[in-house]
């Protein structure tokens, strides 16, 4: 039975690592909030948190499949055959880089520094609602339709905030394109598609970090946890990307808020 209920936990933890690494409710935040729950300490569950991410990623990758294709064909083209007909490919891919440069620098230089108690933690999730309604009360502009080279720096700025535990990545950087006027489905894109490409090199420096890790792995709780975050990170990009609309982020707001209360709580009793 022990045995059993040990296993239900790293499926928990899987599903909760799929659904909020999509969702705009910070994935580091619900991990640290759950694991006082489970009475886990994240600090020796490296390989766990590599694995898991790993999962959210590969759904990723998978879902925009269509879109990486074009862009690294695109942008191949450009560069080696030089076929001006790709350059928007090769652009793209640039404004990408340009907005995860931010959060790759300070995710190197801070990562290590930073609180991940629950008071913090629940504080940041109410900043993250706090964000997400007010990108919902100016939810009646006129959007735009693509990313601009200013777009991409603005975006970057704000996704650099999102190495604090319990800032969504997703959720401030969907509030940085909206406040840019980009329309929902496109800054959705844009945002996991950025979460791809720092994927590569974290999910390397994390590789590195699991391997000199003095870290027991449960191998069948392991396994579970990575397919299930694999599955419910698939099912919440699909579900946010082509049914939220700016309108229901008042949801997520309303969430967050009461999560970030919730943790605060935790944190004082």
């Amino acid at each position: 039975m022990e045995q059993f209920i040990e296993i239900l936990k790293y499926i928990l933890l899987g599903i909760i690592q799929g659904v909020t690494e999509i969702f705009p409710v910070s994935s580091s935040g619900h991990l640290t909030l759950f694991s006082h729950f489970f009475n886990m300490d994240l600090t020796h569950l490296t390989i766990f948190l590599m694995i898991t991410n790993t999962g959210s990623f590969l759904a990723l990758v998978y879902f925009f499949r269509k879109d990486v294709g074009q862009l690294a064909t695109g942008t191949w083209k450009y560069l080696v055959q030089r076929d001006e007909t790709t350059k928007e490919d090769f652009q793209y891919v640039l404004k990408l880089f340009i907005a995860i440069i931010p959060i790759g620098i300070f995710g190197l230089l801070f990562k290590d520094k930073l609180p991940s108690d629950l008071l913090s933690v629940g504080f940041a999730l109410i900043l993250t609602g706090l964000l997400l309604f007010y990108v919902y009360i100016q939810r009646d502009i006129q959007w735009k339709k693509d990313v601009t080279w200013k777009n991409a720096i603005v975006i970057g700025a704000f996704q650099m905030f999102a190495i604090f535990p319990g800032i969504s990545r997703s959720g401030i950087t969907v509030a940085g394109g909206l406040t840019q006027k980009i329309e929902l489905k496109k800054i959705l894109k844009f945002s996991f598609l950025s979460y791809i490409l720092i994927s590569i090199p974290v999910s390397f420096l994390g590789l590195i970090e699991a391997l000199n890790a003095s870290e027991s792995i449960h191998f069948i709780g392991y396994s579970l946890a990575f397919i299930f975050s694999f599955i419910f990170s698939f099912i919440a990009v699909k579900f946010l990307y082509y049914y939220v609309k700016v309108k229901n982020l008042i949801y997520f707001s309303i969430y967050c808020l009461v999560v970030g209360v919730l943790s605060i709580i935790l944190y004082i009793i």
